[in-house]
């Protein structure tokens, strides 16, 4: 996969936490790595296989891992 085709989109912080989309379509918000997990999960992939800190898989906008909600870390 090249730039830019993660499977995996986590958008950037808001107030209902990170947008998600998968393969283009919009999954749902995420609070924590594990509501992005459900996500992945519910759009049938397999989150045993998905590795968050691979860009092919994840991108991660604006902000990473550590942050969901708009006002910093955790949710």
């Amino acid at each position: 996969m090249g730039e830019g085709s993660a499977v995996v989109v986590v958008h950037p912080p808001g107030p209902r936490g990170r947008l998600v989309t998968v393969e283009g379509r919009t999954a749902g918000y995420a609070l924590d790595r594990v509501d992005l997990l459900w996500l992945i999960w519910d759009e049938g992939l397999d989150p045993e296989e998905v590795r968050l800190d691979d860009p092919d898989w994840v991108e991660w906008r604006e902000a990473g891992p550590d942050v969901w909600g708009r006002g910093g870390s955790g949710t």
